[in-house]
């Protein structure tokens, strides 16, 4: 075969591929198990949209890691879903105290200078959300009796990277990447140097292998998500890109992650439980994140606000007041299922959790996160939020076709000189996008100017 046949890159998915890759990509349970698990936490990051932050990030975290179990078809993994769903959500959780907001508006500007440095930083923010988000994940695929993860050390070594690298980057270097904005993402970075520390000194190259492709995934999908928002706006087309724009990190984070996933071996561990041990993450998951959403979401104000809107003569007061009573009564109900459900319906302390009950999970978790931006929009007594009829079109879509395919797993180990060309050529990639954008308009709402 010619050499220019033997080396081809996967653009979307950040991804080197050379002759020996060619079996993976082309199967096809393989390459549609990346689409479903795109599509999956792609519909929860834009869901996440309506929520921001800490909170809705770890929603959405969560929902990336069980689809990559039903993807998986593992009953090893089954019985530790929640765990793993716990991992994934603190993982992609923790970058979302990020700001982002002024970096979105250098990608509107019209000077090579500052539209590329948007979106080379949104690549940075969006890679950060998909490091931390994936290791964490692929650590908890990785902890076993063998070789278990230290879970106690990691997070304390990863506070003192966060503060180290904040104190030093902001601090020290005075490096600001969004004035006047918080620069969290300093601390990230710690984070990020930390754990892979970890990884390198305790040989958990599988979880640092799904953290470098959730990170070029979602880097990617962030930069490009935001050059399809300033094209959708050029386009005068009315509909929320914005959500076009973090449905892409998404899509892009997701498959990423599954790829890594899915081109790691990992080792056998229990197919079952003890029920104890669901106690926490069962919690966390079912109750404490979501009640957190509603605290921070559902704001009298904010709620009046989004009826009058639409409807200046509806009754404002009693609409927000049931919406916050529904949405309450709604997660207490579900927690109340699932507690019934793993620890009352069954007396055996072992249990083994099956295929059936980590879909039905994945559905009530999903669709309970879709209700609540229904809720949150008012795009339950409205239609003018149509992106909100489409989360629920592709959580049926998902639901239907997960159960068909299984991804088989393939062993492509460390590829360090292959990640740094995916990287440079990503970068080139964001510089082509870069000059596309800023040559389709003049000055528009929202640019800003970092030069």
């Amino acid at each position: 075969m010619p050499d220019f046949h033997n080396s081809l890159f996967l653009t979307f998915h950040g991804i080197y591929l050379n002759s020996s890759n060619f079996p993976c990509i082309m199967n096809k349970q393989f390459l549609f198990s990346l689409i479903i698990a795109g599509l999956s936490l792609g519909t929860a990051w834009a869901i996440r949209g309506q929520f921001g932050h800490v909170q809705g990030a770890a929603w959405a975290g969560g929902i990336g890691a069980l689809i990559i179990v039903l993807l998986a078809k593992r009953k090893d993994w089954y019985a530790k879903v929640f765990q793993l769903t716990l991992a994934s959500a603190a993982g992609w959780g923790v970058p979302g105290m990020i700001s982002y907001g002024i970096v979105v508006g250098y990608g509107r500007g019209n000077e090579f200078g500052n539209v590329f440095y948007g979106l080379l930083m949104l690549f940075v923010i969006g890679g950060l959300f998909g490091l931390i988000g994936g290791g964490i994940f692929g650590l908890a695929l990785a902890d076993n009796k063998n070789a278990p993860v230290k879970w106690h050390r990691l997070v304390v070594e990863m506070t003192a990277g966060a503060v180290i690298f904040y104190h030093l980057l902001i601090g020290e270097l005075n490096w600001l990447m969004t004035p006047p904005r918080s620069e969290a993402w300093a601390g990230c970075v710690g984070m990020s140097f930390a754990m892979f520390w970890y990884m390198i000194r305790h040989k958990q190259y599988q979880a640092l292998r799904i953290a470098v492709f959730a990170g070029l995934g979602a880097g990617f999908g962030f930069a490009f998500g935001n050059f399809l928002q300033v094209m959708g706006h050029v386009s005068a087309l009315k509909f929320n890109f914005w959500n076009v724009m973090e449905y892409s990190i998404g899509f892009f984070g997701g498959s990423g992650m599954a790829y890594g996933t899915f081109t790691s071996i990992w080792p056998q561990t229990e197919e079952t439980t003890n029920r104890n041990n669901l106690i926490a993450p069962v919690t966390i998951l079912t109750l404490i994140i979501p009640f957190i959403v509603w605290d921070q979401s559902f704001e009298t104000e904010r709620m009046i606000n989004i009826v009058k809107s639409f409807d200046p003569l509806a009754n404002a007061s009693a609409i927000t007041a049931n919406s916050q009573i529904i949405a309450l009564a709604v997660i207490l109900l579900a927690a109340s299922y699932w507690f019934y459900y793993y620890f009352f319906r069954e007396k055996n302390r072992t249990l083994t959790i099956r295929y059936q009950d980590v879909y039905q999970f994945f559905l009530g978790h999903f669709g309970l996160f879709a209700f609540y931006s229904l809720m949150v929009t008012g795009a339950f007594i409205s239609l003018y939020r149509i992106e909100q009829y489409l989360y629920i079109l592709n959580i049926i879509v998902i639901g239907f076709v997960v159960g068909k395919f299984k991804s088989p797993f393939y062993n492509r180990g460390l590829n360090p000189g292959k990640w740094t060309i995916n990287l440079l050529f990503i970068m080139a990639v964001i510089a082509l996008l870069a000059i596309v954008a800023l040559s389709s308009h003049g000055e528009i709402k929202g640019a800003h100017n970092r030069f």
